[in-house]
């Protein structure tokens, strides 16, 4: 059994900044990768930025120098900075491993002024 629990979401205005945690927990391989996802209303859910238990990272075109990915063992951050409108969306933590892939409940981030 494997868990993921989010947390740091919330509303920030233009231009400010946000750190989403994902606590995993449970029957973990040692090799894996962590990710964030978001998914806008109406829209697919997307690849934010992926890290793997190497330390190897691939972030979305979108957010490129303005989030920045890490973990500690088997929990993975999600560091937002110079948030755009665009970047609404409930945020979900994944984990994929040998046994499957796994998903958070989801996290609301939302950008307004």
């Amino acid at each position: 059994q494997v868990q993921l629990v989010e947390s740091g979401g919330g509303l920030v205005q233009p231009g400010g900044s946000l750190t989403l945690s994902c606590a995993a927990s449970g029957s973990i391989f040692t090799f894996n990768t962590m990710a964030w996802y978001h998914q806008a209303p109406g829209k697919q859910r997307e690849l934010v930025a992926q890290i793997t238990s190497t330390g190897t990272t691939n972030y979305a075109d979108s957010v490129k120098g303005r989030f920045t990915i890490s973990r500690a063992l088997n929990t993975v951050y999600l560091q937002m900075n110079t948030l755009k409108p665009e970047d609404t969306a409930v945020y979900y933590c994944n984990l994929k491993m040998l046994s499957g892939s796994y998903w958070g409940q989801g996290t609301q981030v939302t950008v307004s002024s």
